[in-house]
């Protein structure tokens, strides 16, 4: 991605202007721009059929004139680190490349704001966290958050733009956007298929931030809130940018290369470079080394079932460890390789240090032949494409590749591996159910606890390379159809589109 800037910024004592916005000398930076470069949609068109691609024209045209004059802000709490930023990348520059006048914008927090937040994602996902409460002096830590913010975002957005606040943090941003007179919508990228009382004290604490809203965005029909207008809700599955660094094709040396010089293997394919195209299509390198735990470097002619996912426990990285360890290594000769993002540089999700250590000790806790088989990395984040290009990398030359959450909205990792024709096993929970048919285009697990039975579905695909195949042919196929971004580009567009006529 390309750097950030802040936005506005606090003025120079002699001018008190910044970015073309009048902002008093005093005023404190709050809001971090995310520079967007436009890319073009012509190129959806050797990914859609004719018929499709015809229909995603006639969005562009209706949006371009329904927007015109327009600005449509996006905001998050953080432009790195986990799916929904990375959707962003793309999705926002698709939008630009389609004549949609974009910006997005990061907003600021402190500690105590952040373990809030992740204990609602938490208990959004009907999960205890931390155990904390969500009263009354809670509240008072996020809106006195949500306010700094507000005030500074309300000066740029006029009453004629149109603003997509995603997921809790930004949340206390709904009512004043709407003050303004900005047409609103609250994007939730998380949720449970069945709500318990965690869940719906999580939405009774973020109702009356989100209630004002125009439209309400979750990821599938379960995930849907009590409380809430149903008439207002929208269904907009996430979904992956085949030609993003994440997804777009490798070579099989450009695939090892890149992984022996960020240190995941012992050695590249001779005579590789490792390269790789990024978004504004100029050519990248992978030259950051990544933090890995482990007893022996990765061989080229290694074997190994992959994770890739944050350092959260909601993903289960305990679980995928000690399962591989109790059950695939006395079957298989495959190494596990489970890999998350530098926790230092995941600013909004503060748990993140706390269960990489966890997973370390566990670590060094298993028996020889197990701790030699198990590898934990910490994947760079300073060049967000060069991380993407690095998962890319990993996700292809993976045997299988696991998603073994206990909990989850979507499951982007999933799709991306779908898209490279992995043969995955997953969890059926969230979003994950809506990608793969069991049998079909993946695995899934009923119990995402059950140790014994996640590791004899691993076993089954090392086992079995025409099974694994044959699951990943379909898994690509299914992606192809129903989960590309130019998907969720015209549904975005088509209920903006909806909302402003």
């Amino acid at each position: 991605m390309a750097r950030q800037e802040s936005y506005p910024k606090a003025a120079p004592e002699a001018s008190g202007q910044c970015a073309g916005y009048a902002i008093s000398a005093s005023s404190r930076r709050v809001l971090t721009k995310v520079p967007i470069s436009p890319l073009a949609t012509d190129r959806f068109a050797e990914i859609l059929d004719e018929q499709e691609f015809e229909r995603f024209g006639e969005a562009v045209k209706r949006s371009q004139e329904l927007l015109a004059g327009r600005r449509v802000w996006n905001v998050n709490s953080t432009a790195r680190g986990g799916g929904v930023a990375e959707m962003l990348v793309s999705l926002l520059a698709y939008a630009r490349g389609a004549g949609v006048d974009a910006e997005w914008i990061v907003i600021a927090g402190n500690a105590p704001f952040f373990t809030l937040t992740k204990r609602i994602h938490n208990q959004l996902h009907g999960s205890p966290g931390d155990g904390g409460e969500l009263g009354e002096a809670e509240r008072q830590i996020y809106e006195s958050t949500t306010k700094g913010n507000a005030e500074e975002l309300v000066k740029l957005v006029r009453p004629e733009d149109v603003v997509i606040v995603h997921d809790p943090q930004p949340a206390g941003l709904v009512g004043p956007l709407k003050e303004v007179g900005a047409t609103v919508i609250w994007r939730c990228h998380v949720g449970v298929d069945v709500p318990n009382d965690l869940s719906r004290a999580a939405w009774e604490f973020l109702i009356p931030y989100v209630g004002p809203a125009d439209a309400y965005v979750f990821s599938r029909e379960a995930f849907g809130w009590e409380g809430l207008s149903r008439e207002r809700m929208h269904i907009i599955a996430p979904s992956i940018d085949a030609f993003s660094p994440k997804n777009q094709a490798l070579s099989p040396e450009a695939t090892q290369a890149i992984l022996a010089a960020t240190g995941l293997l012992s050695d590249g394919a001779a005579g590789a470079d490792a390269f790789f195209t990024r978004e504004d299509g100029t050519p990248g390198r992978v030259d950051i080394p990544s933090t890995v735990y482990e007893e022996a470097a990765l061989t080229p002619e290694s074997r190994y079932v992959l994770q890739v996912s944050r350092w959260d426990r909601l993903k289960d990285p305990l679980g995928v460890i000690q399962g591989f360890a109790d059950h695939v290594v006395p079957d298989n000769d495959a190494h596990l390789v489970y890999a998350g993002p530098a926790v230092e540089a995941v600013s909004d999700d503060p748990e993140g240090l706390e269960v990489l250590n966890e997973a370390r000790a566990l670590w060094e806790g298993l028996p020889d032949e197990a701790r030699a088989r198990v590898h934990l990395a910490a994947l760079p984040m300073e060049d967000a494409e060069e991380n993407a290009a690095i998962v890319n990398a990993l996700q292809r030359r993976a045997h299988v590749v696991v998603q073994k959450s206990l909990a989850e909205g979507f499951g982007l990792t999933v799709a991306e591996a779908m898209w490279k024709a992995r043969p995955v096993v997953a969890s059926r929970i969230g979003g994950i159910q809506d990608q793969i048919v069991d049998g079909q285009s993946g695995v899934l697990l009923e119990d995402a606890a059950d140790l014994s039975a996640y590791g004899a579905a691993v076993n089954r695909l090392l086992d079995d390379p025409e099974e694994a195949e044959s699951l990943g042919r379909e898994a690509q196929a299914r992606v192809r159809g129903q989960f590309l971004g130019v998907r969720s580009l015209m549904q975005y567009l088509e209920l903006m589109a909806g909302l402003l006529e």
